[in-house]
């Protein structure tokens, strides 16, 4: 595909904070990148601390809320957490219990059956909660668009606090205006509100789960320590859910990490024996491809609950029962996704409509748990919003993925009169939609896109051109300061141009990985580092054999030797083996010459 290569050079806000602060110039440069342009961010980013998190009473609702939840606790009403079954619902759930297990609260939890009920609140289930004794709802990660629900509830005498990070529902006024909608619940915790003053919109459901419990906590006198161990759980919500690493979700990751390194939870000392962690020192990768897919799989395959059991339990044999069940579900849910992924690209290849730019696909043999991953597989690959549906117990059911430019909640919210049932955020959402009208959503989508042909060029942008001979391990030290990585805060990206590409080796159990080995010259001495890319084995291959023919190519697999020159996007690391360590290139991004 082709790429657009850009050099990120914030001049003036790298001015401005070298002014003030004492710090390395290529870690100034990167915050001036990510769009850090004054002091007071630039500490906050390098030195925040769990005391610099903002008080969670500046969210509208919140002492409310929390009233309310007090109130239910002093007088033994029955509560129920009413959670959801991905990576996100699942640690949130895990946070409420977890506090108001602390407090001594009357409670139990609710996760809804992906296929039986769907995301978010279900009427039948609240008929149902109120005839077993519940008289307070307390929902984390969903709530903002149960309306019907909430009215249910109220009319049948409970209380409802809603814990929720997705993005307002949408709805034209009869002017045509889109404005914010809101449940008419007894309090509503969505920093994401017009009319809150909570200065960080970006937390996860976790996160706000978090604030929540921290208030709450206070209202009891709950000692530091139980709210410092509920922080591991929000980091790995905050990671899987993709929300940016900035600010206190870059707080909450941070401290989180360390507290996983050292945590006491049977259930996730034994999910770290179960992956092979064990010995590891966990990083937000591993929670963003390891531990969070885990728990994500036992929602998408059997029910969430045996996630938040894991979570919760105090007995370490149960713990070591569980975690290994996630294992292996993950692993059969990597090969569906796998098989999936395939059978949709190769569909769309065959019926894919070039003068449309967003994806709409219904087939109804997606497992419905994997529909999201699929739909940001597809995304990936054409770099186009992508809407994978499947069958549902009802009606068809999708998950949405998008790219930047193009908030897919909102552009659904266009064509309600389609959709059943949606929500979600600007890069990524759910929805159920009746199958007749499958075809008009995918003709309004494309009939109204706003995006052009040129947005849908990958664009890779680069902190900074840096020759090899100016890698070290001290240089590799500060850049790994500026974790943790992730979204809003992606790894700084180094480009060199003209390097030699000596040899190429393919490894994996595929054979579709690269290993290749570069040479350059420092102070007239010839010297070689070593790079790893995962996943540009087969556009290498099209340039060989595009510029050069397909008898180079074989030529380059059988001897292992290439000597081309190429432009190359890389980040630098430290790769230990045996004891030994040597500098290692991960290579983003390679144009040959």
């Amino acid at each position: 595909m082709k790429e657009n290569w850009i050099l990120v050079n914030k001049k003036e806000s790298f001015l401005k904070l070298s002014e003030f602060l004492d710090e390395n110039p290529l870690v100034l440069r990167v915050l001036a990148n990510r769009g850090i342009d004054n002091i007071n961010l630039a500490n906050r980013f390098l030195k925040g601390t769990i005391e610099d998190l903002y008080d969670g009473y500046l969210m509208k609702d919140m002492k409310n809320g929390v009233e309310i939840i007090k109130d239910a606790i002093v007088n033994n009403k029955k509560i129920i957490i009413y959670g959801d079954y991905d990576c996100d619902g699942v640690n949130s759930t895990t946070i409420l219990y977890k506090a108001l297990k602390a407090i001594g609260a009357n409670f139990s939890y609710y996760i809804p059956n992906r296929e039986e009920e769907g995301y978010g609140m279900h009427s039948g289930r609240i008929q149902k909660l109120h005839e077993e004794g519940y008289k307070v709802i307390l929902t984390c990660d969903n709530g903002i668009s149960a309306f019907e629900q909430v009215e249910l509830a109220k009319e049948l005498g409970m209380e409802v606090v809603i814990t929720d990070h997705h993005d307002i529902p949408l709805r034209e006024d009869e002017n045509g205006v889109l404005k914010q909608l809101i449940p008419k619940a007894d309090a509503v915790i969505n920093p994401k509100q017009e009319n809150c003053n909570y200065p960080f919109k970006m937390l996860c459901g976790a996160g706000i789960a978090l604030k929540f419990s921290k208030c709450l906590f206070n209202e009891f006198n709950i000692e530091e320590d139980c709210f410092l161990d509920l922080i591991q759980f929000a980091a790995i919500a905050t990671v899987c859910d993709v929300v940016d690493l900035v600010d206190e979700n870059r707080i909450i990751v941070k401290n989180g990490l360390e507290i996983l390194n050292e945590s006491k939870n049977y259930g996730i000392q034994e999910l770290k024996n179960a992956t092979l962690l064990n010995n590891k020192s966990i990083e937000e990768y591993h929670l963003g491809f390891v531990i969070g897919p885990c728990i994500n799989a036992t929602g998408r395959l059997e029910t969430a609950d045996l996630s938040v059991e894991l979570l919760i339990t105090e007995d370490r044999e149960r713990a070591k029962v569980l975690a290994n069940q996630l294992s292996e579900l993950n692993t059969i849910r990597q090969d569906l996704t796998k098989e999936s992924t395939e059978r949709i690209i190769n569909r769309i290849e065959l019926e894919k409509d070039k003068s449309e730019k967003v994806i709409v696909v219904y087939d109804e043999n997606v497992h419905e748990s994997i529909a999201g991953i699929v739909a940001g597989r597809v995304k990936e690959k054409y770099n186009m919003p992508c809407i994978i549906l499947t069958k549902g117990k009802e009606m068809p059911k999708g998950s949405a993925r998008s790219i930047e430019g193009y908030n897919i909640t909102e552009e659904l919210s266009k064509c309600a009169e389609f959709i059943e049932k949606f929500g979600g955020h600007p890069m990524a959402a759910g929805l159920s939609i009746k199958e007749e009208n499958i075809v008009a959503l995918r003709k309004n989508l494309n009939e109204n896109c706003i995006l052009k042909d040129e947005d849908l060029i990958p664009v890779v942008k680069i902190d900074l051109p840096l020759s090899l001979n100016y890698l070290n391990e001290e240089l590799v030290e500060v850049i790994e300061s500026l974790r943790p990585f992730g979204k809003g805060n992606p790894s700084p990206l180094f480009a060199v141009k003209d390097v030699l590409i000596e040899r190429l080796w393919l490894i994996g159990k595929e054979k579709n990985f690269l290993k290749l080995r570069f040479s350059f010259y420092s102070n007239n001495r010839k010297l070689y580092i070593d790079g790893i890319s995962f996943d540009k084995f087969e556009s290498l291959k099209d340039d060989i054999i595009n510029i050069y023919g397909e008898e180079k190519f074989n030529e380059a697999c059988a001897t292992s030797f290439l000597n081309l020159k190429a432009d190359i996007i890389y980040y630098p690391s430290i790769n230990e083996f045996n004891g030994n360590r040597n500098m290692q290139l991960n290579i983003k991004n390679i144009r040959l010459k």
